[in-house]
């Protein structure tokens, strides 16, 4: 397996930020989204950013956001890719990226193996895909849910080479996940965490560990 990459998201803390930066992850995400327990305001999203300028990608994830919020988002955490976590569509994905500059990943939501027809559409617009389990419904949030979908779903399915796993995942199993859908990259979140919105160092430390065991 090529070496895995690993996105530690909804870091809103210098110290799990650090957690995160010292265990040699990847990819660092700030959740910009008032209803999530992970959300940090913009100023404090652009001071943890350029903390970790240099050391890690620096990811912006964002839920249908305007252009507003997208001009604004970039100029203060100056992010090294957007994640659109909503339910923006293809044609909203390449506008965005058009209109920022930056390379954009698109979250799809997966529940059955019908969801994956949407991927090709994104793929052809997306710099990378984020494969997360759907929200159970009337869920507030679109992701961070602490949940998984069926990885066979993924078996024989073709998928962009920067795919990327999420949902559900943590040190207990993200090695079985990598080894079950043979994707090369992982997204944590809530299986980080002691309570929603607040991530655990050790725990931060055990996922990547284990994920990069994988390799």
């Amino acid at each position: 397996m090529a070496d895995v990459r690993v996105k530690i998201c909804g870091l809103s803390t210098e110290a799990t930020l650090d957690a995160a930066l010292d265990a040699g992850a990847d990819l660092v995400g700030f959740v910009h989204f008032p209803r999530s327990p992970r959300h940090v305001a913009l100023d404090r999203g652009g001071r943890l950013a350029g903390r970790a300028r240099g050391r890690a990608e620096r990811v912006v994830l964002l839920v249908d956001p305007d252009d507003t919020l997208l001009r604004d988002a970039v100029a203060a955490l100056d992010p090294d890719l957007i994640q659109l976590h909503g339910r923006e569509t293809p044609e909203r994905v390449a506008e965005v990226r058009a209109r920022t500059g930056r390379p954009v990943m698109k979250a799809v939501g997966i529940a059955s193996a019908e969801d994956l027809r949407a991927l090709p559409a994104y793929a052809a617009v997306a710099d990378r895909l984020l494969l997360d389990a759907k929200p159970p419904p009337g869920a507030d949030l679109p992701g961070g849910n602490g949940r998984s979908f069926d990885w066979g779903i993924l078996t024989n399915a073709v998928l962009p080479r920067a795919t990327m796993l999420s949902g559900g995942l943590d040190a207990g199993n993200v090695a079985a996940a990598l080894a079950r859908t043979g994707l090369s990259a992982v997204d944590v979140s809530s299986g980080v965490e002691v309570r929603p919105g607040e991530k655990d160092p050790a725990k931060i430390v055990a996922f990547v560990t284990a994920a990069r065991r994988q390799a």
